[in-house]
């Protein structure tokens, strides 16, 4: 086939949202262990924003967009797990999803049941993986068990809404933490036995009183420098920090003598590349979430729908935490 051009969102620098700019690229075939695929939809994450504002420093110029859905349309030498007109979709390095089409590595590309949209896939694969690596294998000792409490900050966005109903599914009580009452009421909807709102309420105070004064077995913090400490008094011995994000900044540099003064605690700041980085892997942790997504034990909350050449608004959008749920770009 010969090389075909494609409409993408590009950044040649660092900086905010007006930085997107539509540029038209040159896609060829796909090279060893490599597919081609024409995305339907693409997911947006504040992984994105990280990216683009260099948070992240990634080299320029730099297509953002961390996951999609689509089709196949050829695949490389040794790629043997998919094929041309395979239904497909993916969270994975290196950026590129905001596109009509794409080369990438194949070895994290998954094929898309039948009956799971494209919309929806491209909308869940992040974030859903991220639940499942955080609720499934980022754990504290001991494991958890139905009826163990954990603490879920930003309960309300997209990874929170998952992970409220796939905690809900796995007997868990989680206690998640937003911005607002109106994001606690769906935070609830969605499966959180118990909800905070940090901004009239001390989340410390209400964990020790949702507790007993015993604490949660594990915080899983997406949010960074304003909650890091904090999360830490909310955790009974022995507990599990996973700080997973710095959505207001990263954790300063922390002396580790204070996770012994306040009870053994364990901490960890994983991130789901770490846990997608083989085929295997990826096909195990994506078989997990499809089946918890057919089950219909969790929706995945597809909120807004933005073109692909609106990509810019809908960073302003997600950067104002005017969003919940899920967001996707269409090409």
């Amino acid at each position: 086939m010969p090389h075909q051009t494609v409409k993408a969102i590009q950044i040649a620098q660092a900086g905010d949202a007006d930085t997107l700019q539509l540029v038209e690229l040159t896609l060829g075939e796909p090279g060893p262990g490599e597919l081609r695929i024409r995305h339907h939809a693409c997911g947006l994450n504040y992984i994105d924003v990280y990216q683009r504002s260099g948070v992240y420093a990634l080299p320029m110029p730099l297509t953002l967009g961390m996951e999609g859905a689509g089709i196949v349309e050829a695949v490389g030498e040794g790629v043997t797990h998919l094929r041309a007109g395979d239904r497909a979709a993916y969270a994975s390095q290196p950026p590129g999803a905001y596109s009509e089409a794409r080369l990438m590595p194949a070895k994290c590309v998954v094929k898309l049941p039948e009956a799971i949209s494209f919309e929806t896939g491209a909308a869940m694969m992040l974030k859903g993986l991220t639940a499942q690596y955080l609720l499934k294998k980022t754990l504290p000792q001991g494991g958890l068990q139905p009826g163990d409490f954990v603490l879920f900050h930003a309960a309300a966005g997209g990874v929170g809404l998952i992970a409220c109903q796939w905690a809900r599914a796995l007997g868990l009580q989680l206690i998640g933490t937003a911005g607002s009452d109106e994001k606690c009421a769906l935070a609830a909807e969605y499966g959180a036995a118990h909800t905070i709102n940090y901004r009239r309420e001390d989340f410390v105070a209400r964990v020790k009183t949702i507790t007993g004064g015993r604490g949660v077995k594990a915080v899983y913090d997406s949010v960074g420098k304003d909650t890091f400490e904090r999360s830490l008094d909310c955790l009974a011995p022995f507990g599990l920090m996973a700080s997973y994000g710095n959505a207001s900044g990263k954790v300063p540099p922390f002396d580790l003598g204070v996770l012994g003064a306040k009870g053994s605690l364990h901490l960890t700041r994983p991130t789901v590349f770490s846990h997608i980085a083989t085929r295997e892997s990826t096909q195990a942790m994506a078989e997990e979430l499809f089946e918890v997504v057919l089950s219909g034990a969790v929706k995945i909350p597809l909120e807004r729908r933005y073109a692909l050449a609106d990509a810019a608004q809908a960073h302003r959008d997600l950067e104002a935490r005017e969003t919940t749920g899920c967001s996707v770009l269409i090409p």
